[in-house]
């Protein structure tokens, strides 16, 4: 496994403002092994969504780089592909022509044979190969959510990036999604950059978390190597010793650590013997 295959450096991002220059990141540092799965944790406005934009090329550093299996990223590409919790699916194609029209991109001068077989591939690792002629609106919400994941894995990204995926969803919806994305991770070696608010998630799914500092001028607050063995099972870890261990040291990051709550005051004396 590469130890860099991909590397954030001193990544800082700031963006312009009426009243000046807001700073997003700063010094942010990630060393990603290829076929890691990367979860990104911490409090609203920590920056998550603005690593994620600048690894598929949305956004362009202020200082630093990025550089993905030895080249710097400089713009989008097909070797990163993104799913938003929205699905962004076009509602006017069908389920298997929004796959198609991924896959054409990337499979360009192919057989209609080829690209067949490819959006069928994909469609049935979802386990969406049954609705195929389904329009968006027919079909539920996991379903969307299963049909845009289909479309980021065909065209074989090299990093998959997941923006809070599953955070619209049901819990019982979720969970077969997570385990699902699992399975596929797990057939397709893929690397992954997940955003998550869900601590369960983050260390069901995880190789390693990456815990965020409280922005603005956020940074890497810590990174949490997850060492249960693979493959997990949700039941099993329920009564994990160190699930819950884990589990606990993602949570203190956040609620002890870096908390935005700030304690209420205690009344003085003299005030409540006013009040009396």
């Amino acid at each position: 496994m590469s130890k860099h295959y991909l590397d954030l450096s001193d990544v800082g991002m700031r963006f312009a403002t009426p009243t000046g220059w807001f700073e997003a990141l700063v010094n942010v540092n990630l060393k990603i092994a290829k076929g890691e799965f990367i979860s990104l944790i911490g409090h609203s406005g920590c920056g998550k969504s603005t690593v994620l934009n600048l690894v598929a090329g949305l956004n362009e550093a202020t200082s630093g780089g990025i550089i993905l299996d030895g080249r710097e990223v400089a713009g989008p590409g097909p070797e990163r592909a993104v799913v938003f919790q929205n699905h962004a699916l076009l509602p006017w194609l069908s389920v298997y022509e929004n796959v198609e029209l991924a896959v054409r991109q990337v499979m360009k001068g192919a057989s209609k044979a080829q690209i067949a077989e490819k959006v069928r591939y994909y469609l049935s690792l979802v386990q969406m190969d049954h609705a195929l002629d389904k329009k968006p609106h027919e079909i539920s919400g996991g379903m969307k959510q299963r049909v845009g994941i289909a479309r980021a894995l065909s065209m074989s990204p090299k990093v998959l990036l997941m923006d809070e995926p599953f955070g619209a969803l049901d819990a019982l919806t979720r969970a077969h999604l997570q385990d699902a994305l699992m399975e596929i991770q797990a057939e397709l070696n893929n690397t992954v950059i997940m955003i998550t608010h869900d601590v369960d998630e983050a260390v069901l799914l995880s190789d390693r978390i990456v815990m965020m500092t409280n922005g603005p001028a956020a940074s890497v607050g810590e990174i949490l190597d997850i060492t249960l063995p693979r493959p997990r099972n949700r039941v099993a870890l329920a009564d994990d010793p160190e699930y819950h261990k884990l589990r606990q040291c993602v949570l203190s990051f956040l609620y002890e650590k870096h908390s935005k709550v700030t304690p209420l005051k205690k009344p003085k004396a003299e005030s409540r013997a006013a009040v009396a």
